[in-house]
């Protein structure tokens, strides 16, 4: 198939997902984002070119520092920081990679918050069984939801998160995998889209997949998914300090922004309340509360406390 007609078929697959509240990018037949950063280095001249009167042979030209931007600069090539749902945007991120044979769809992002498990069957890996042995090991069914075939025969599983719940990428973080063959796609990562091309074939939406909205995260899955909160620090948490932070994780429902808020009081009260707040934050939000509240809550304290 001509590459126009691959890019214009991953183009209309793209719009097509921005269309239902998804934001994506282009991406090459390698599944890496296609715009190129516009932060990259200028290529050197070819062998053929003349070399400069005023160069020595002796020395190099200064090699600049990487430059870190997530989009900051207000140009393209940001990777899944480009990703967007606006037709005019997505047309022109394509426009600007016309060898885009595939579209990305970034995860965590507003409505949906997708949370993405790659389970792979390959170099001896079955994901598909390592999820069904998590599943039954912490007593949860996997729902049926969107469901992507990948070429190699795995698939990726389409699963919503509550908003505020930040799901980390497994890839490229050793150990933080839940399971042999499961890669999460999470905040800052993207899932190749449904109807994409690469160089190891087309993902296809599975048969009889359900539509959006995908299902929710099952609560047992999400917890395996989400990082543990960080240790107290041990010269500065005194005993008290540990009852406070697991009177916040045993908050019930209605009551967790007071307590929460108690809890923080007290901290700062005793004088461990800077030290003690990273994890009084992460406390509130494994029980449910959206972190952006449990952080303003615990800055209320602060406020309260501050002679």
């Amino acid at each position: 198939m001509a590459p126009s007609v691959l890019h214009a078929a991953a183009l209309a697959n793209a719009l097509a997902a921005a269309s239902r509240h998804l934001a994506v990018i282009p991406l090459s037949r390698t599944k890496l984002p296609a715009v190129r950063s516009p932060h990259r280095g200028a290529s050197p001249p070819p062998a053929s070119a003349p070399a400069s009167p005023s160069a020595s042979p002796s020395t190099s030209p200064p090699i600049s520092p990487p430059v870190r931007c997530l989009g900051e600069c207000g140009r393209i090539g940001h990777g899944v920081h480009d990703a967007t749902t606006e037709p005019a945007a997505v047309r022109a991120l394509f426009a600007a990679a016309p060898w885009a044979t595939g579209y990305g769809i970034a995860c965590g992002r507003a409505p949906h918050h997708l949370i993405g498990l790659d389970l792979d069957v390959k170099h001896g890996l079955d994901g598909i069984a390592a999820l069904a042995a998590l599943a039954h090991e912490h007593g949860f069914a996997v729902p049926d939801t969107v469901t992507v075939l990948t070429p190699s025969g795995g698939r990726h599983l389409w699963f919503t998160g509550a908003a505020g719940t930040t799901v980390p990428n497994s890839v490229g973080r050793p150990g933080t995998a839940p399971g042999p063959g499961i890669d999460v796609r999470g905040h800052g990562g993207y899932l190749v889209g449904p109807g994409s091309i690469t160089n190891a074939g087309r993902y296809l939406l599975a048969p009889r997949s359900p539509g959006l909205p995908a299902a929710p995260v099952p609560a047992p899955l999400l917890r395996l998914l989400t990082p543990p909160p960080p240790p107290l620090p041990r010269r500065t948490a005194p005993r008290h300090a540990l009852a406070l932070v697991q009177f916040v994780r045993d908050s019930p429902r209605g009551q967790r922004n007071t307590r929460l808020y108690w809890a923080a009081c007290r901290a700062y009260e005793s004088g461990h309340g800077d030290s003690l707040a990273p994890a009084l934050v992460d406390a509130a939000t494994r029980t449910g509360l959206p972190r952006q509240e449990a952080a303003a809550t615990v800055a209320s304290a602060a406020r309260q406390a501050a002679p």
